[in-house]
C-alpha cells in the first residue's frame, strides 16, 4: 500500500504563527506520512523532523512589492513542475502570497489547491496600493481554490462576506501542549523583579506594542517584549523617551517563548486585528491569565466561548470565562484591566486555574483530526 503523500506551501518557516502551525503538523504527520515542505525562500526557523523533505523555489526575500507581484506567475509555474516531478494530488498552501501561487499553478497543471488564510484580509489590506492589490487577488484567486481554509469563525465570515469565497471551512489552530509545557520550564537569562506582564508577537502596527506602553506608564510593574520587526528601532525610542528604561523590556525574538512566558505573572495583548492568535492559547498552556485586545477575529472565541464573535467591544472591559478583554486602540481600558488585574488576587488566580484547561481545547492530536479528514483521507 502506497503511503499517503502530504506537500505543504509556504513562504517559509520564520517565526510565525502560521509557521508554527505548520511545523508542528509536519512533524507529527512525518511519523505516518511522506511529508514534504515546499518553501518560496529557503529559510527556516522552526525544527523539522529529519523525515520532512524540504523542496525550495528559492527566490530572494529581498524583493519589491511590485516585483513579488510580477512574479507570482514565474513561481506557479515553478511550483507546478514540482507538482508534476513529485506527483502530487493536493498543495496545501499557509499565507497569503503561498495561496496566490497555489491557485494560478492550476493554470500548469490541475491538482487539488487547499489554501489556508491566517488573517482577516478586510482589515489586514484596508489601506494603500498595497491593500487594494491584495483585495484584488483574494476577491479574484481565493474562490477558485477548492477548499478556503481559515482559522477561525470570524476569519471565515469575513472570507464571506467581504471576499465572495464559497468553499470554506474552518480549523483552529494546533498546538503542542507537552511540548509548551516542558519548554515553559527552562531557565532564562533576565531576573524577575517585581509583577510582571509579558507579550509575544511581531513588532509592527499591527500588534500596537506602544499600547502596552503607554498603559504601563503609570503602574507598578515591568512588561518584558518578546518579538522582533521594522518598529524595534521605533519603539526603543519611544521607551527611551518615556523614561521607561527600567521597566520595559525589548528582548528580541527567542526560540523558547514559553520559558519567558510562563515566569511572568499576567499576559497582555494589544492586536489591532488578528486572524488567529497563537500566542493566546501558548500563554494559556503556560498556566498564564490574559488581558487582550478585543479585536478582529481570534481572541473573543478564545476568551468568551459562546459570545457572539461579531461583536466588539468599544468602551469598557469585559471579564469574560477565560480571560480579560478590552477594546482595541483604548490606552485608558488597557490600564484599566492591567491595574485590576495587579490588585485583584481573587480575580487572577480564578483566571490561572481555568488556562490549562482551555489550552486543552487546541490540542494537537484533537484538531489534526480535521485536517486528516480534509487532505489525509482519499
Amino acid at each position: 500500500m502506497d503511503v499517503k503523500k502530504i506537500a505543504i506551501f509556504i513562504n517559509s518557516l520564520e517565526s510565525g504563527g502560521a509557521e508554527r502551525v505548520v511545523s508542528n503538523l509536519l512533524n507529527l504527520w512525518s511519523k505516518e506520512y511522506d511529508c514534504y515542505l515546499i518553501l518560496i525562500h529557503n529559510y527556516k526557523f522552526y525544527e523539522l523532523d529529519k523525515r520532512v523533505k524540504i523542496i525550495s523555489l528559492e527566490e530572494p526575500k529581498e524583493l519589491s512589492g511590485f516585483v513579488k507581484l510580477l512574479r507570482l506567475p514565474i513561481l506557479a509555474y515553478k511550483l507546478s513542475k514540482i507538482i508534476k516531478e513529485y506527483k502530487f494530488d493536493n498543495i496545501v498552501s499557509f499565507l497569503t502570497r503561498a495561496n496566490y501561487i497555489n491557485v494560478l499553478s492550476n493554470i500548469f497543471i490541475k491538482h487539488q489547491t487547499i489554501i489556508n488564510e491566517r488573517a482577516m484580509p478586510s482589515l489586514q489590506y484596508q489601506y494603500g496600493l498595497n491593500g487594494k492589490i491584495n483585495r484584488f487577488l483574494i476577491k479574484y484567486l481565493y474562490p477558485k481554490s477548492d477548499l478556503c481554509l481559515s482559522n477561525s469563525y470570524g476569519n471565515m465570515m469575513d472570507l464571506k462576506n467581504n471576499f465572495n469565497v464559497i468553499k470554506l471551512s474552518y480549523i483552529h489552530n494546533p498546538f503542542n501542549i507537552e511540548m509548551i509545557e516542558k519548554m515553559s520550564k527552562e531557565e532564562i537569562e533576565i531576573k524577575k523583579k517585581r509583577f510582571t506582564f509579558v507579550t509575544v508577537g511581531r513588532l509592527d502596527k499591527g500588534k500596537n506594542h506602544k499600547l502596552i506602553i503607554d498603559a504601563i506608564r503609570d503602574i507598578d510593574a515591568d512588561l518584558w517584549i518578546i518579538g522582533d520587526g521594522n518598529l524595534k528601532e521605533e519603539l526603543q525610542k519611544y521607551i527611551k523617551e518615556l523614561s521607561l528604561n527600567d521597566k520595559v523590556y525589548l528582548l528580541g525574538k527567542k526560540e523558547n517563548p514559553f520559558a519567558y512566558i510562563s515566569k511572568a505573572d499576567y499576559f497582555v495583548f494589544a492586536s489591532n486585528h488578528e486572524g488567529f492568535p497563537n500566542v493566546l492559547i501558548e500563554a494559556l498552556a503556560c498556566g498564564l491569565p490574559i488581558i487582550s485586545t478585543d479585536c478582529q477575529s481570534g481572541p473573543r472565541e478564545i476568551l468568551a466561548l459562546n459570545s457572539d464573535v461579531s461583536f466588539q467591544l468599544k468602551d469598557k472591559i469585559e471579564l469574560a470565562e477565560y480571560g480579560v478583554l478590552a477594546p482595541i486602540k483604548n490606552v485608558g481600558k488597557l490600564k484599566e484591566a492591567m491595574d485590576l488585574m495587579i490588585n485583584d488576587e481573587q480575580i487572577r488566580t480564578n483566571y490561572k486555574e481555568k488556562a490549562k484547561q482551555r489550552a486543552n481545547d487546541f490540542r494537537i492530536d484533537k484538531i489534526i483530526k480535521q485536517y486528516e479528514e480534509i487532505i489525509c483521507v482519499e
